[in-house]
C-alpha cells in the first residue's frame, strides 16, 4: 500500500491502538497548525428518515481528512473513490462500494486517492445537527460508551 502521505509524521506500529491514537492527534495537531485548510461544510449532506441521520461527505482527491471519536458504533459507507483509511482497527486501502461498523472510540485519519463520498449513519430521531454532534461526538476517548458485558457472577 502506497503510505508517503504518512511519512512526514514518523514511524507507527499500526496493531498498537495507543501508537494509532497518538499518531493521528500528531497529525491532527500538525494540521491544525497549517495554513491551507479545507472548510467541508459546503462539501456535507444531511440526511434523515424515521430514526435515522446520515452525514455525508464529499472528499476530494488529495486530501487528508481527520474525523472525530464516536461513542457509538455506527455504520459507514464509502459509496464513490478509492482511499486509505486508518484507525484502531488498522491501515486498510478501500474503494467503492465499501460498509463498515465501526465500533465505539473510533477516529479515523484518511487519504482521499481519488474523489469519494463517505457516509456515517446514526440512529436517532433527531434532527438538530448540534444535538447529533452532543449525542454521538466524544471530546476525549474517556467519554466513549463502550459495550460492557454482563458477566453472571453465580449466587453473588
Amino acid at each position: 500500500m502506497e503510505l508517503d502521505f504518512l511519512k512526514p509524521f514518523g514511524e507507527i506500529d499500526f496493531t498498537n491502538k495507543d501508537e494509532v491514537r497518538a499518531f493521528i492527534a500528531r497529525v491532527e495537531q500538525s494540521a491544525m497548525q497549517s495554513t491551507e485548510k479545507v472548510d467541508f461544510e459546503h462539501l456535507v449532506k444531511h440526511h434523515f428518515s424515521k430514526d435515522v441521520y446520515a452525514r455525508e461527505l464529499f472528499i476530494p482527491a488529495g486530501t487528508l481528512i481527520i474525523g472525530k471519536i464516536h461513542k457509538h458504533e455506527n455504520f459507514n459507507i464509502l459509496s464513490k473513490g478509492e482511499m486509505s483509511v486508518l484507525s484502531v482497527d488498522g491501515l486498510q486501502k478501500v474503494s467503492a462500494p465499501f460498509s463498515v461498523v465501526s465500533s465505539p472510540g473510533v477516529k479515523r485519519m484518511a487519504f482521499a486517492h481519488t474523489d469519494c463520498v463517505w457516509t456515517t449513519v446514526h440512529g436517532t430521531a433527531e434532527t438538530d445537527i448540534d444535538k447529533i454532534e452532543e449525542q454521538f461526538i466524544a471530546k476525549t476517548y474517556d467519554d466513549v460508551i463502550e459495550k460492557k458485558e454482563n458477566l453472571c457472577l453465580g449466587g453473588q
